[in-house]
């Protein structure tokens, strides 16, 4: 026979730890079983623009395959405001189970906290990025009837001694930040009015309220309509969805303001919900009427990442943009 073991006082560490234990097993065994049963219900996905603009239109075309695939409707729920920032602060309340995700842009978490101080949330550390979905440039679309020129030299020689308005889709918003670099290189007078959106920002400019405007699928659909035209794009070169058309890097070199839109859900969202949604987003994203629809409306080319390189992107961008934000002064609040 052994020598007896006395626990003595130990007994009750001995329990607590044993209770922790089990309550960890059965946390993560709920957590697994939720996981498998994901999705059970409709999910929301929050977009920062009203309707019209590329968000809504690149999550509509994304939001009916993607439904296929997880056998549950894509409620598309539009938040606009403050350049996406309400629609990144109700994402980040919500109950971090799946069901409620944002559709951002990389203004929103990448330059939004640079310029907006005043914001609580921390878009790095309160969202977990799930995947990417497409990489864009922009369009510097113009009102015939209000700009003579065809292409960039000319407008910008056509602006000497004059002082203009452009619209963009909001306060701090890329479209924003990239008429600004514009107006650093070219010397160009040109007002900023912000609009909730591209598709609010693509009327003023037709109407003749704004004489230009940077944009993204709600120009180019204006553009191949004939009510606006094109003048450059903000690549080092051409643009698939505009081929004809040069980039302000041809003209401006160095000049490059490329963007992304991706998925975010609230920070404590289970990693095999993640990794379901995650494989749905790029199963959808490598269909090729999917890249066709995208690349023809202007909506952009799909663009599919490893949870590595999204998050090495953002950390990257996150970084570029603040010193270019610095470099130019360029504050909201």
């Amino acid at each position: 026979m052994g020598p007896l073991v006395d626990w003595g006082a130990d007994m009750p560490i001995c329990r607590t730890l044993t209770t922790a234990l089990l309550g960890a097993a059965v946390a993560f065994a709920a957590v697994e079983a939720a996981a498998q049963d994901y999705p059970n219900r409709p999910i929301h996905l929050v977009a920062g623009n009203p309707p019209g603009g590329a968000t809504d239109m690149i999550a509509r075309i994304l939001g009916g395959p993607l439904s296929e695939r997880l056998g549950q409707n894509i409620v598309i729920d539009h938040r606009p405001g403050a350049n996406g920032n309400i629609s990144a602060d109700v994402t980040a309340a919500a109950k971090p189970d799946g069901y409620t995700m944002l559709y951002a842009n990389n203004s929103t978490v990448v330059i939004n906290p640079h310029i907006y101080t005043k914001w609580k949330l921390k878009p790095l550390e309160d969202l977990i990025p799930v995947a990417t979905t497409i990489t864009n440039q922009l369009v510097l679309a113009a009102n015939p009837k209000v700009v003579p020129a065809n292409d960039l030299p000319g407008f910008v020689q056509f602006m000497k001694g004059k002082s203009l308005f452009y619209a963009s889709i909001g306060n701090g918003s890329q479209h924003h930040l990239a008429m600004e670099m514009l107006k650093q290189r070219s010397g160009m007078d040109l007002t900023h009015v912000p609009y909730k959106g591209g598709g609010p920002a693509g009327i003023s400019v037709i109407a003749g309220e704004n004489a230009v405007m940077f944009g993204g699928t709600s120009a180019v659909q204006h553009i191949v309509s004939g009510k606006l035209k094109a003048l450059a794009v903000t690549g080092k070169r051409g643009w698939e969805t505009l081929p004809d058309v040069p980039g302000i890097g041809e003209t401006y070199p160095g000049y490059e303001v490329l963007l992304w839109h991706g998925i975010f859900m609230p920070k404590g969202t289970p990693e095999p919900v993640l990794a379901r949604m995650r494989k749905a987003i790029n199963e959808v994203l490598a269909l090729p009427d999917v890249k066709e629809k995208l690349v023809k409306s202007g909506a952009g080319s799909p663009f599919i990442t490893t949870p590595q390189q999204f998050s090495e992107l953002l950390r990257a961008d996150y970084d570029r943009y603040g010193k270019v934000i610095k470099d130019l002064g360029f504050k909201v609040d």
